[in-house]
């Protein structure tokens, strides 16, 4: 029977998130008893004496745990040999900047299993934070532009949102952005700002979180082919904020004129090429909640940005980059911030940057842990999609091989190194390490 730990998060001082709430450790201790330990922390967002009250032990460092339960990456000097580790990697891709960490696992013969390749039989996640980088996202992105256009002399019901960290829950800011969303009913957004666009690229969980936070205001949805007409006819109303959802058949064409057909996309993206040129030049806000690869097109480029703001026919003036892929699908996205600072602008005619939200230039919000600005509701989300897998993770045996080990077969999946090897799935990760 293994024992488990629960780490303390240190990536950064906002990460206050936990992959198994205390509750949630109660039913597994309840389900198979075994010891369990909770590293000390400033910060987490639930006390430790609720997790001592579900019957842990609170510890400092991690060595009293067999198995380790993070959320973010483990700085590389903390590995211990001989663990088994859960959490984000962020090496699946072949991300140059965690190769160390991923070799430091393998050097220390201990097993790695990321959550990201924890799947059902079709391939589907099993275990995310959902949409609540998407709920974080809408808020902060909204929260910004109200400091920014107040800032710029455009006073909007905006400049009274919170950052998401300040609120104890989702419906919390859901309930704050409706109050804004009555003041936009009753008098009207500043004409400056008339027609209040919204672009969300993707239509998947973290997408479903920015348009829950963007439907507490009196929206209208707007199909993309509908974006023209909209903005250059005038046929708009001062107290609504149109939003209108990008799916992959309105991002990329056929280069060889051709039907779209999605699963070609999926499997040939070099066959496409981005068209979202042709409504960039609609939209006053972007929130990017896709999935993205490098061989994917990009979709705002700093040519393309350039261009618009050469013609006079550039209205964006803020990106939620909540994928945040550096320099990926949101090209001028060149670095990622955090909450204490997790904005800058840009400038397309001279690619610049300048840091902070207040000023002239593009807003781009780049933070890429977006889901621990709201610790609470994440955290009990996920927790509740990991819990069924850790009796199975306390009762594996490790000393076996790992198709004898008695793991879950999603968690068997998700095994990037089992006892300093990588897996059959993950040996192409060798190829990165090496370079």
């Amino acid at each position: 029977m293994n024992s488990i730990l629960i780490r303390a998060e240190d990536k950064n001082k906002w990460e206050r998130r936990t992959p198994i709430v205390p509750d949630d450790l109660k039913r597994i201790l309840q389900e198979v008893p075994t010891k369990a330990y909770v590293e000390k922390s400033d910060k987490r967002f639930f006390k430790e004496s609720e997790y001592e009250q579900a019957g842990a032990e609170i510890c400092e460092g991690m060595e009293k745990g067999d198995v380790i339960f993070g959320v973010k990456e483990i700085p590389e000097q903390k590995i211990l040999p001989d663990k088994t580790y859960l959490f984000f990697s962020h090496t699946i891709k072949g991300q140059k900047y965690n190769m160390p960490l991923l070799q430091k696992i393998i050097d220390s013969g201990s097993t790695l299993i990321d959550y990201e390749k924890i799947t059902d039989e079709k391939g589907r996640r099993l275990v995310y934070f959902g949409r609540y980088a998407g709920d974080a996202g809408a808020i902060d992105l909204l929260w910004l532009m109200g400091q920014n256009w107040r800032q710029r002399g455009i006073e909007t019901p905006f400049g009274k949102l919170k950052q998401a960290l300040h609120y104890h829950s989702v419906e919390e800011a859901h309930a704050e952005m409706e109050k804004v969303g009555e003041e936009i009913r009753e008098n009207g957004l500043p004409e400056a700002l008339q027609p209040l666009v919204i672009g969300v690229l993707g239509y998947g969980n973290v997408s479903k979180g920015a348009q829950y936070i963007l439907d507490a205001l009196p929206t209208k949805r707007v199909e993309p082919k509908d974006l023209a007409e909209l903005v250059t006819n005038g046929q708009f109303d001062k107290r609504t904020v149109y939003v209108t959802v990008f799916k992959e058949e309105h991002l990329v064409e056929h280069r060889e004129g051709k039907p779209f057909e999605l699963m070609d996309y999926y499997q040939h993206p070099e066959h496409y090429r981005s068209v979202f040129d042709r409504y960039l030049p609609y939209l006053s806000l972007l929130i990017n909640a896709i999935y993205w690869e490098k061989r994917y097109p990009k979709f705002v480029t700093w040519q393309s940005l350039a261009e618009l703001e050469k013609e006079g026919r550039l209205r964006l003036q803020g990106i939620a980059d909540i994928s945040c892929d550096i320099n990926g699908s949101i090209e001028c996205d060149t670095h990622c911030t955090d909450s204490g600072n997790p904005a800058y602008r840009i400038h397309p005619s001279t690619k610049t940057i300048s840091e902070g939200h207040l000023g002239e230039g593009i807003v781009i919000l780049a933070v890429d842990n977006l889901p621990a600005e709201l610790p609470n509701d994440s955290s009990r989300f996920f927790s509740s999609q990991l819990r069924p897998f850790v009796p199975g993770i306390i009762k594996a045996d490790f000393g076996k091989s790992l198709e004898e080990s008695g793991l879950p077969e999603e968690i068997k999946r998700a095994v990037i190194v089992y006892k300093g090897k990588l897996t059959p799935a993950f040996q192409y990760l060798q190829e990165y390490l090496q370079s």
